[in-house]
């Protein structure tokens, strides 16, 4: 599995999506967030947004959802043209019937866990994903520290998918930096979220590109990618 870079348009410019799009060009996805001032205490994009960005750039659209009732919701951001949807656990419904219905509508399934979730109970649904989330920080606003408390936890949720024989994408999201993504690719994971990260940069192609650099040396020497 190769590693992944994810800018954050949270930390773009909302003026100037098309032209932010464009300044990360060679990046694997766009990360897109979703909040709904409910699930989280901030409000900042929805549908029409993800559809409009949808037109102006080739890259993927990776949606992450942080709102309430995603069930209902995250069928029509695939709709709209993402190629990803990430879904909260802990504001779904029926998550296996969910995943099952974006994997459906032709999108890739994803399900995040804030930081105080535990994988464990959820080892029975990750063959239904094709990528999990693991929250680095509280959801809801970018520019946040990075939680070194969850480096644990990523290491079992990949030990959890060598376990199974998985091909599950492991992503993470909050803090990600020059500073930390090479502890978050040694941990297990290989899809790295970074907003402030890229776009607080001089050149935000530049720092995607050092970014991918960090984390494919870290994973080179990283014990579960030489067990793979």
């Amino acid at each position: 599995m190769s590693v992944q870079i994810n800018p954050s348009i949270l930390s773009a410019d909302f003026a100037r999506l098309a032209d932010e799009a464009e300044a990360v060009r060679g990046a694997d996805w766009l990360h897109v967030d979703v909040m709904d001032n409910h699930f989280v205490p901030n409000l900042t994009l929805g549908v029409p947004v993800v559809e409009s960005l949808a037109r102006a750039t080739d890259t993927p659209l990776d949606c992450h959802l942080m709102i309430e009732d995603p069930d209902r919701w995250a069928p029509q951001y695939v709709e709209a043209g993402a190629s990803s949807v990430t879904f909260h656990v802990e504001a779904a419904a029926a998550p296996v019937r969910l995943a099952r219905e974006i994997r459906a509508k032709g999108a890739r399934a994803s399900m995040a866990l804030k930081p105080a979730t535990p994988i464990e109970p959820f080892e029975d649904l990750l063959p239904e994903l094709d990528m999990l989330l693991i929250m680095t920080v509280e959801p809801g606003f970018g520019g946040q520290a990075f939680l070194d408390i969850m480096l644990p936890k990523i290491r079992r949720t990949r030990e959890l998918i060598k376990k199974h024989g998985l091909e599950l994408w492991l992503q993470v999201d909050g803090g990600v930096s020059a500073a930390t993504i090479e502890r978050c690719a040694d941990a297990g994971a290989d899809v790295f979220v970074a907003g402030s990260a890229v776009y607080g940069a001089e050149d935000p192609a530049e720092a995607v590109r050092a970014l991918r650099a960090q984390a494919e040396s870290a994973t080179a020497k990283a014990s579960w990618a030489c067990d793979h």
